[in-house]
């Protein structure tokens, strides 16, 4: 039995999952540089280079939520690096909650949520190139040719 999912579902899906990590990783900056933190203690940085939540916050906005949208941007525009930009999206979101945990010693459950995040945003982009074969049916040229359109 072969599960497949077609090309164009994935390319939505992966797209709503940037769009959502964009908004929340922009909403997080705005909350971490406005309300220093947003209520978690600045003892979380005890020990760390940071003495406010300012730098974290601006890497955050500009780092993580910057290259989620590149990756939303780039599928919607159909562009022939959108995948790549996709995948650092994805591992970018993983970089994030390991240093953030590193950093904070701290746990919280949207850690999970958000290493699940770019994990699958990752999966997602391997399906979509080819690497995962029975994840997905239709050609990763659908979106990697420059200078066409992908047909529907």
């Amino acid at each position: 039995m072969r599960f497949s999912i077609p090309f164009t579902v994935l390319r939505g899906i992966l797209f709503g999952l940037l769009i959502f990590g964009a908004v929340s990783s922009f909403a997080g900056a705005v909350i971490a540089i406005a309300a220093n933190g947003g209520g978690m203690p600045l003892s979380y940085l005890e020990g760390s280079p940071f003495d406010s939540y300012l730098v974290p916050g601006l890497v955050l906005g500009l780092i993580v939520g910057g290259t989620q949208l590149a990756g939303a941007v780039g599928l919607v525009l159909r562009r022939n690096w959108a995948l790549l930009a996709s995948a650092v999206a994805g591992f970018g979101m993983l970089i994030w909650i390991f240093v953030e945990i590193a950093v904070i010693r701290q746990y919280s459950v949207l850690q999970t949520a958000y290493f699940a995040l770019g994990g699958l945003e990752i999966i997602l982009v391997l399906g979509m190139l080819g690497l995962v074969p029975k994840l997905v049916s239709g050609a990763a040229t659908e979106i990697v040719r420059p200078g066409t359109h992908a047909t529907d």
